[in-house]
């Protein structure tokens, strides 16, 4: 059986850095996100809802019910239409009440499909146990499950469904609005990166003594000047407006069970002869009919396995690089001398193994 292994490469040579505003480099401290979960229960499901297994569901329908006057047993009901949820949201920094949030469901019994449900009326709470908002509405699932059986069919997750504006804020997002002193955190943490972003900080803001200063690579303090003291969004809305050219460091991606590899344009290899060749056995296996002679009266028909084995070494393949060579310069090279993906993967982590590619290695 001869076996062929097939690799799938994407080579994303980065463009030249170019300048970023401060918007896309760095978040200001305390002006952040916060996550909200809640459970709930979604009903007008046509059959698909929990099944008797799941004990919970059957309990939060019977409250559901207490609270509205109905009192019924949790064991004297068997709906189909109705299933236990888990309900999560994202409030952003400064939400005030009574605004909007999408909210997503997803199924904790065993619930076979949200499609065409209700949610009804959930509190969402944050870590610290607070309820900040409160979601109802339909659920919007993103595919079907249709059949049972062998004839069933289903697309995409019908399981996890999103009410678009669903959710309700009911309190203020717990965000730290900067006074005084504004802090930035960069995304990326780089000395180089948060020396350039003060630089450009002060000289925007010129004065006595300067406005910004790097704590550490990650960090950087600016003084809202005397004049945005009574302004400070318009200061930060000016602050997110400078551009800057961050310094990334460089690095190569390799992702050998699919196949990838992201390198960086400015990836150098220092001066080194590369040499590369392939040896690949095939091994066949052939039945062949082995049959006693006409009117024989002794011996049987039997089928005899034929195997063959043949090895094929190819001839070395090589490449020499000079100094100051980039990454971008050794795929070229590679790709005439008809490397495959797999050859590239092999030469980068040899070329990491003989501390010749001067960048990080990041194996995924």
């Amino acid at each position: 059986m001869k076996l062929i292994a097939s690799v799938l490469v994407v080579l994303l040579l980065a463009p030249p850095a170019r300048a970023a505003r401060l918007k896309d480099l760095v978040t200001v401290e305390g002006v952040r996100e916060n996550q909200l979960v809640g459970y709930g229960v979604v009903v007008g499901l046509a059959g698909t809802g929990d099944r008797k297994q799941t004990m919970f569901s059957a309990q939060s329908l019977t409250n559901i019910l207490l609270r509205m006057g109905v009192s019924v047993a949790p064991t004297a009901i068997q709906v189909r239409n109705t299933a236990a949820v888990m309900v999560t949201a994202t409030l952003p920094a400064f939400a005030q009440p009574g605004a909007r949030l999408d909210a997503t469901a997803a199924a904790i019994g065993d619930a076979g499909n949200l499609q065409g449900g209700i949610l009804i009326l959930t509190s969402l709470r944050g870590a610290d146990g607070q309820v900040y908002a409160v979601a109802q509405g339909p659920v919007v699932t993103g595919g079907f499950a249709s059949g049972r059986g062998g004839t069933a069919q289903t697309v995409n997750h019908p399981t996890v469904g999103r009410s678009p504006n669903g959710a309700i804020v009911e309190r203020a997002a717990p965000s730290v609005a900067p006074h005084g002193v504004v802090k930035l955190q960069l995304r990326q943490s780089d000395f180089t990166t948060s020396a350039r972003i003060v630089e450009a900080v002060n000289q925007k803001f010129p004065g006595a003594t300067p406005a910004a200063r790097s704590e550490n690579a990650g960090l950087i303090a600016v003084t809202v000047p005397a004049s945005f003291q009574s302004s400070t969004t318009e200061f930060i809305a000016q602050l997110e407006s400078l551009t800057v050219d961050p310094d990334r460091p460089a690095r190569v991606v390799i992702n050998e069970r699919t196949g990838t590899i992201v390198l960086g344009k400015d990836v150098r290899i220092a001066p080194v002869a590369i040499l590369h060749g392939n040896l690949s056995v095939e091994i066949q296996t052939t039945f062949a009919v082995s049959q006693p002679a006409p009117l024989s009266p002794q011996g049987s028909t039997e089928v005899v396995p034929q195997t063959t084995v043949a090895a094929k070494e190819e001839k070395a393949r090589n490449v020499v690089l000079k100094q100051g060579a980039t990454v971008e310069e050794l795929v070229r090279a590679l790709a005439a001398i008809g490397s495959t993906p797999r050859d590239v993967i092999a030469i980068l982590e040899n070329l990491r193994g003989a501390g010749a590619l001067e960048a990080e290695v990041e194996v995924i």
